[in-house]
């Protein structure tokens, strides 16, 4: 590995960290020795990047700073084709519109070599069942998770039983051929689940939620014992 693709794994490693991490959990993670690690932090640092931390306390990257030119690895590269390949078959048209402007984008600032490999990825999304659901509903839930926005709903859950709700939208799933809001319910004062495909009508209220959505969605993970991604 290059000095230069060792930066760029370096930076990236110090992205998927929230919190400080020790030189010697990245050193070992790169496969260089505490002394390479703390040589090539300090010459990110002279570059720009905003590296706090110490030896013995551990670091961590402050968001703004990128590396020219944007790289990507060939498995990064696939990972990214098919995932946004996904999106624009099995979401909403104007989520399926956003991931391939992104790909376009992306495209148009990679290095001619990686360029190749983005346009010509064979990793390909086959045919599913169609997905249950109102799709312009799906945008009108994710504005109101993004703007942390109450939503009445009208609900048929799985037994036939109707019930009118109001929910604060946090997290949305997608499934095969289904999608489900992770939200807190109001009228059963706990966080429920929701499938769209049973939500009879909706209304976006102009109401805030009194808590923030990543405290939501941090109880909920806690709760169901699932690790940040």
């Amino acid at each position: 590995m290059s000095r230069a693709e060792r930066l760029l794994q370096l930076m990236q490693s110090l992205r998927r960290h929230r919190y400080p991490v020790s030189g010697a959990a990245l050193a070992e993670e790169l496969g260089v020795s505490v002394r390479t690690l703390y040589r090539d932090i300090a010459s990110l640092q002279a570059q720009g990047a905003q590296i706090e931390g110490e030896a013995g306390v551990g670091y961590v990257l402050r968001p703004g700073f990128t590396l020219p030119p944007l790289m990507f690895s060939e498995e990064e590269i696939e990972a990214l084709v098919l995932g946004a390949r996904w999106v624009a078959k099995r979401s909403d048209p104007q989520l399926a519109e956003a991931a391939r402007n992104m790909l376009a984008k992306v495209s148009g600032v990679l290095p001619q070599a990686l360029r190749h490999e983005l346009e010509s990825s064979a990793l390909l999304i086959g045919p599913g069942d169609p997905v249950l659901g109102d799709s312009r509903m799906l945008e009108e839930i994710r504005l109101a998770i993004r703007q942390e926005r109450k939503v009445d709903i009208d609900y048929q859950d799985k037994d036939g039983q109707d019930s009118c709700r109001v929910i604060w939208p946090f997290a949305l799933g997608f499934f095969e051929n289904f999608r489900m809001i992770v939200a807190w319910c109001e009228r059963r004062e706990a966080i429920r689940h929701f499938r769209v495909d049973r939500i009879l009508a909706m209304r976006l209220t102009e109401t805030r939620y009194p808590r923030r959505r990543q405290q939501l969605l941090q109880e909920w993970r806690m709760a169901k014992g699932i690790a940040e991604q």
